[in-house]
């Protein structure tokens, strides 16, 4: 037979012969670690695919599959048709966002809230799936034309992918502030980049200006929005009045409280008492106060220098971010609304939202008292806008009152004039309404549904890490000011900051901060000359980057030409900082421009300065120096004053167009040469 088949025929040998225990140990642990690499990469490959990507689409592609937490899913296990995305910094894109979609119940199409950060928002391609679908923006522009913190992953996917929005249905309304450069920006990339990625434009782009009345903005565009929406669909409205109530009270008495108590965290039950990082709006850092001292000289305001211990915090920042404070409102108006409504404050409570698909279950952090919630979560100081007031109505006993409230929250000129002046320009808030309404008791629950949350204040730092790894400075001017009733307002924030003067040996104050990155940078290589332009407290920003270019000096690094342009009323009153930049200026660091505009006959601004040091300000940003150009402070006049003088030097010192003048502009805010951190 052959010699391979009489090997097989050859009974086995005894395995102890062949095999010793060290080899069996061997072989054992080569099995197992098999076994074990195979188990793993199994693993492996599941948590990938449970894992949500951002990948950039194909042109074509079929459905996809969607996920546990898809908004399709949601949408179609509660028979909705409409959707709509809020990117919102100040919580008034949300609240758009909410009424819409209440509103939808009107016309038929049940409506969702979703905010994007939770959304897998590639399955907009399935979105076509669900008939007579329709997918609403209501997004905001802050900072440089940038998405709100909530929209930046849609808005980069949108941006930088390709899919294929074919048979989607949209409509965009945005929020922006007309003072600003890039006003809108946002809003009207989206509505134009859905359009190139195929899908189709139910209505025109809407945009809401907040220098202006964005509420108005909104109601004129929704007066349009609905109508299109009608014909494109082919319906109806029904009439039906929409039920605001989207919250479910439930209060506790003193004999049965609840297991878990809010007391003013953002987030997470107890994290201002046990602190971890990472620190960020949801979960602020508890920071000391450890300076707090006033930098004007004389007169009736205050600027506050504020600084925040932040050591082992592990937060991190750079000269140019700004630091988000959460304030609470003031003891005073808080026990004035309870008393308005004849409410017990420390009363228990919490609102559950009655929609089961709603990824928002609460409208702020609950159970709490009603006085944590009017203290720490609700905006209670600000104008109420038309669809609270109509809100308010069926809480009238007296009929003039109730004929005024419906008339202002009306889409009439004459309702639209009333809000103007009852509402906007005499400054009320719901207290000073309810004041001057007397029969006006709402139930104070259905209110602090209505009202929108109380936001953190942002504040440029004016420190630099550099000097300060440990503690971050700020800089604001107390708000204070009479309305045309008679009554004093004041700023949320800066008042409640304004009283925590640390005093020695007694218990330090402590503010909820984190810190939010910016793109207000200093240029990488130090020799790079830069002209600041921030008068009041503008300048703030500008501390930081000229303590850095100093401490660059001093380790001996080449540091370009450091021009400051500051301006203030009064040399003797609010010249913040005197003594710090004089110093500078006397090392040769700094050349400071001064404005005390009502210390001459004349005012002068620092607008003015500017275009006298034409050549100055030529030589620094032509393109053969390379220079950088920051403006800080008021977008309404300084601002827009200063933009005016800076295309007008470049066309005379340029020898150019106003065209040509307006594009070298341009260029220098896409090379970031020309940078702006501007509020109104």
């Amino acid at each position: 037979m052959p010699e391979a088949e009489a090997a097989a025929e050859q009974p086995l040998p005894d395995a102890g012969i062949v095999f010793s225990t060290l080899d069996i140990v061997i072989l054992t642990l080569l099995v197992g670690s098999i076994g074990y690499y195979f188990l793993n990469k199994r693993r492996r490959e599941k948590d990938e695919s449970t894992k949500r990507t951002y990948s950039i689409q194909p042109s074509v592609m079929n459905l996809q599959s969607t996920t546990d937490d898809s908004f399709i899913k949601k949408l179609n296990s509660s028979g909705r048709s409409l959707v709509v995305f809020y990117g919102s910094q100040t919580g008034t894109g949300e609240e758009f966002a909410g009424r819409l979609a209440k509103e939808g119940v009107r016309y038929g199409m049940k409506g969702m809230v979703a905010d994007p950060e939770e959304c897998d928002m590639e399955e907009l391609v399935n979105l076509k799936s669900i008939p007579k679908s329709l997918a609403v923006f209501c997004l905001a522009t802050y900072g440089e034309g940038d998405p709100t913190d909530n929209a930046t992953t849609f808005f980069e996917w949108l941006k930088n992918g390709d899919a294929d929005l074919t048979g989607l249905n949209y409509a965009v309304f945005g929020l922006g502030n007309k003072t600003y450069e890039h006003y809108n920006e946002v809003a009207i990339y989206v509505d134009k980049r859905m359009e190139e990625l195929g899908a189709t434009r139910v209505s025109e782009l809407g945009l809401g200006d907040d220098d202006a009345n964005i509420e108005e903005d909104f109601i004129t565009w929704k007066d349009k929005f609905w109508p299109a929406v009608c014909e494109y669909f082919g319906i109806e409205s029904t009439g039906e009045e929409v039920n605001m109530r989207q919250y479910r009270l439930k209060e506790y008495s003193p004999d049965d409280p609840p297991k878990r108590l809010f007391v003013g965290e953002m987030s997470r039950l107890l994290s201002l008492k046990n602190q971890r990082p990472a620190y960020d709006a949801k979960n602020p850092f508890l920071s000391r106060v450890m300076v707090n001292r006033d930098l004007h000289k004389t007169g009736d305001r205050t600027c506050m220098h504020i600084e925040f211990d932040i050591e082992g915090s592990k937060m991190r920042y750079d000269a140019g971010d700004h630091l988000a404070v959460y304030p609470e409102n003031k003891t005073e108006l808080v026990e004035k609304l309870g008393s308005l409504l004849s409410k017990n404050l420390e009363t228990v409570f919490e609102l559950e939202n009655m929609d089961k698909e709603s990824t928002k279950k609460h409208p702020f952090p609950s159970p709490c008292t009603y006085r944590t919630a009017l203290t720490h979560y609700l905006d209670i100081t600000s104008n109420p806008r038309t669809y609270v007031l109509k809100e308010l109505v069926e809480y009238c006993t007296d009929p003039a009152e109730k004929d005024k409230l419906k008339l202002m929250s009306s889409n009439t000129a004459e309702g639209k004039a009333l809000y103007h002046k009852w509402i906007s320009e005499d400054n009320r808030n719901i207290i000073h309404v309810l004041e001057d309404l007397p029969s006006c008791k709402p139930d104070l629950d259905h209110l602090c549904e209505l009202l929108p949350r109380l936001q953190p204040r942002y504040y440029s730092i004016s420190s630099s890490p550099k000097l300060y790894p440990n503690s971050v400075h700020i800089t604001a001017v107390v708000v204070q000011y009479k309305t045309p009733t008679g009554r004093v307002n004041k700023g949320v924030a800066t008042t409640w900051l304004k009283e925590k003067i640390p005093q020695e040996g007694a218990e330090p104050y402590k503010v909820p901060i984190f810190i939010r990155k910016s793109q207000f940078r200093l240029p990488s290589k130090t020799k790079t000359p830069i002209i600041m332009i921030g008068p009041g407290t503008g300048f703030a920003p500008f501390r930081g980057f000229i303590q850095e270019r100093n401490e660059a000096r001093e380790s001996g690094k080449p540091v370009g030409d450091t021009i400051l342009y500051f301006g203030c009323r009064k040399k003797s009153e609010d010249y913040i900082y005197q003594e710090e930049l004089e110093a500078y200026e006397k090392s040769g660091l700094l050349k400071l421009h001064l404005a005390f505009s009502r210390d001459q006959p004349e005012k002068v601004y620092v607008s003015h300065l500017l275009e006298k040091n034409a050549d100055e300000l030529w030589n620094v940003i032509k393109e053969e120096s390379g220079g950088n150009l920051y403006i800080c402070g008021d977008a309404r006049t300084m601002a827009a004053d200063v933009r005016n003088i800076i295309l007008k030097v470049i066309q005379e010192k340029g020898s150019m167009t106003e065209q040509q003048a307006s594009s070298f502009m341009k260029k220098m805010e896409t090379q970031k040469r020309l940078s702006t951190d501007v509020w109104s």
